[in-house]
C-alpha cells in the first residue's frame, strides 16, 4: 500500500524497479562481439580494415557530406612570446562552419597539432589560452586546459577548433553570454537532432577533424610527416575516434578519456551525449578503438581519482590498456605505447607533452 503524501507534497517510495539491472545483463550476453581475438598483425590489419568500415557506419560518416573548405581568414593578432594568431572559419559541410584558432609560432616549427577541446571549457577559447576572458581563465586554472596554446610555445603550429554545439557554434538553446551557456554547453540538444538522421556527434566531431586535417594540407606550408593530435576529456574522445579512424594522424595523446564503456557510461550514465553511439557496445569497448592506433605513438594519461573511471578505478582503465598493449606488441612496438598516470581527479597533466615517447 503506497504511503501518505509528505512535506514535498510526493510520497516516499520503498521499492525502485528501474531498467540498470536488465541493461547489465544484455551488456554481457552482447558486448564486444566484434573484437579482435587474432594472434599475428597480419590478422590485426585484415581485422583493423573490417573494424574501421563498422565503426564509420555506426558514427554516420558515409552520411556526411562533402563540400569545398571555403577557408576564410576573420582574424589575425599577435599574442606575445613570438606567436601570431589567426581566427579561420572553414565549412566543414554545405552551410556548416567551424570557427578555428590556428596559432603559429614564430620561426620554423617543429611540426603540427590538433588541440581538440573538451567540454566545460567554452571550446577553442580554453585550449588556445584566452586568459584574457575570466570564465576560461577559471578552466584553464582548474584542468589545464590551454594545451594547445603550449604547444605553439614548444614551437609547434596548433590548431584549436570549436566542436559543434561549443563556442561560437551553439545552437539557439545554448546561445547566451551568461557563464553557464557559455561554457556549460552539451551534446543533448545535438545528438536529438543527428540521431534520427542516422548520425551521431561523434561521428561529426570526428568528421569536422579530418577536415581540419585537409585544411592543413590544402594549406600546404608545413611539415605533416609527424602529424599530431591531443585532447582531454571530449576532446580525448575526439582524439580517440580520429587517430583511431585517421592514418593521417601520426601520434595522440588522449587525456581523461580511456575507460570501460560498462562501468563509465552505462553504469555511470551521466556523460554527455557525444558519448553513446547506438550499437557500438555489442561491438567494441573502447580498448578496441584505441587498438586501431597502433603502431603510431600514443599516450594515454589517467587520474587516480578521476571519477570517469567507475566505482573500480583504475583497474576499469587497465583492462583497456590491456587491449591496446596487446596490439602494439604484434608489431614489436610495446614502446611507442605509453600509460602515463598522475594523481588527482579529472584534469590534463601538461606535463604529458615533454614525456620522450610523445616528442
Amino acid at each position: 500500500m503506497e504511503k501518505q503524501g509528505n512535506q514535498e507534497g510526493t510520497i516516499h517510495i520503498e521499492t525502485y524497479y528501474g531498467s540498470l539491472p536488465g541493461m547489465l545483463k544484455k551488456y554481457e550476453k552482447t558486448a564486444r562481439s566484434g573484437r579482435f581475438t587474432g594472434n599475428t598483425a597480419e590478422e590485426f590489419e585484415f581485422w583493423r580494415k573490417k573494424m574501421r568500415e563498422r565503426l564509420k557506419e555506426l558514427i554516420g560518416l558515409p552520411r556526411m557530406e562533402y563540400c569545398d573548405l571555403s577557408p576564410r581568414t576573420l582574424e589575425c593578432v599577435e599574442i606575445g612570446e613570438g606567436i601570431r594568431r589567426e581566427k579561420i572559419l572553414l565549412q566543414v559541410e554545405p552551410d556548416t562552419w567551424m570557427p578555428v584558432y590556428l596559432l603559429i609560432p614564430k620561426g620554423k616549427p617543429r611540426g603540427v597539432f590538433l588541440a581538440l577541446p573538451g567540454h566545460l571549457g567554452g571550446g577553442k577559447y580554453s585550449v588556445a589560452g584566452c586568459r584574457e576572458i575570466p570564465a576560461v581563465r577559471e578552466c584553464i586554472e582548474k584542468f589545464h586546459y590551454d594545451y594547445g596554446l603550449r604547444l605553439a610555445q614548444k614551437g609547434y603550429v596548433t590548431l584549436c577548433p570549436d566542436n559543434r554545439g561549443f563556442g561560437e557554434r551553439r545552437d539557439e538553446a545554448l546561445r547566451g553570454d551568461t557563464r553557464e551557456h557559455f561554457l556549460n554547453s552539451t551534446c543533448f540538444h545535438l545528438a536529438h537532432m543527428a540521431e534520427p538522421l542516422g548520425q551521431t556527434v561523434i561521428g561529426m566531431c570526428t568528421w569536422d577533424s579530418m577536415r581540419l586535417l585537409d585544411y592543413v594540407s590544402l594549406r600546404g606550408e608545413w611539415d605533416v610527416k609527424d602529424l599530431g593530435c591531443v585532447g582531454f576529456s571530449g576532446g580525448g574522445m575526439q582524439t580517440l575516434w580520429l587517430a583511431a579512424l585517421d592514418d593521417r594522424v601520426k601520434r595522440a595523446v588522449i587525456s581523461g578519456y580511456m575507460y570501460g564503456y560498462r562501468d563509465s557510461l552505462l553504469v555511470l550514465n551521466g556523460n554527455c551525449s557525444c558519448n553513446y553511439v547506438p550499437g557500438l557496445w555489442q561491438l567494441a569497448d573502447m580498448g578496441d578503438i584505441g587498438s586501431l592506433i597502433a603502431p603510431r605513438r600514443l599516450i594515454v594519461q589517467s587520474c587516480w581519482d578521476d571519477r570517469l573511471n567507475g566505482v573500480r578505478g583504475l583497474e576499469n582503465v587497465y583492462e583497456q590498456t590491456a587491449v591496446i598493449k596487446k596490439a602494439y606488441s604484434l608489431y614489436g612496438q610495446e614502446a611507442l605505447f605509453l600509460h602515463d598516470i598522475r594523481e588527482g581527479e579529472h584534469c590534463f597533466h601538461p606535463e604529458v607533452l615533454d614525456l620522450p615517447a610523445w616528442v
